[in-house]
């Protein structure tokens, strides 16, 4: 119980460091994929900026699971922020449990479970298909028969696969951008299924309240 409550406080005072982490590794990725032109010193921060904000995830992840009480119960619990560690396309998801917490600090949610679902969702959407953008584009621009040339052509290509859509006029090729793609899938297929239940929730919630007493 004790190595409990040291967790979730560890976790409370985590969750600022960590959101504005995750924005940095979004932003320095972003600069460092999209900025093939600037000087070889902006690189260089960029890719210590990358390196220093995935050493905070590693370092945040193991004291909370050394300091857990049932170490293969934590892992279980938190399964996201043990692939997070490992895949740094999650990193910035890390982004809406920062905005959770800032949602709670008046001790509940400032807004109904219906409109935080959808909120999430759209959220993680916007943040996964950005970085998965970056990724597939990063892989894919160089590689022998890539039909994804432009950055443009990677954001299109990220929302058709997020939006189960697929129209096939761009795919990735490569190994690392094909991976990237069955990910995306995944999440998307997820976050639809998230927005959509919670939308139909929040319906048949609206029609029980508004139906007229039976006489």
């Amino acid at each position: 119980m004790r190595d409990d409550s040291r967790t979730k406080a560890w976790e409370r005072r985590s969750e600022l460091p960590l959101g504005v982490a995750s924005l940095l590794f979004l932003g320095a990725y972003a600069v460092h994929v999209l900025g093939p032109g600037l000087p070889t010193w902006v690189h260089v921060v960029c890719l210590t900026v990358i390196c220093a904000a995935w050493a905070l995830f590693v370092a945040d992840f193991l004291v909370r699971w050394g300091a857990a009480g049932r170490r293969l119960a934590f892992v279980r619990r938190h399964w996201l922020d043990a692939v997070v560690v490992v895949l740094p396309l999650l990193r910035p998801l890390r982004v809406v449990r920062f905005y959770e917490a800032v949602q709670r600090r008046n001790g509940r949610p400032r807004l109904s479970l219906h409109v935080r679902v959808m909120l999430y969702a759209g959220l993680s959407a916007v943040l996964l298909g950005f970085a998965a953008s970056l990724t597939v584009y990063q892989h894919e621009r160089t590689a022998p028969h890539a039909t994804i040339h432009t950055f443009g052509d990677s954001v299109w290509w990220a929302c058709s696969t997020l939006s189960t859509v697929g129209y096939g006029d761009v795919a990735p090729v490569t190994v690392v951008g094909r991976l990237v793609a069955v990910g995306l899938m995944a999440c998307g297929l997820a976050l639809l299924g998230a927005v959509t239940g919670s939308f139909s929730s929040w319906l048949v919630e609206v029609f029980t309240r508004e139906k007229p007493p039976e006489s």
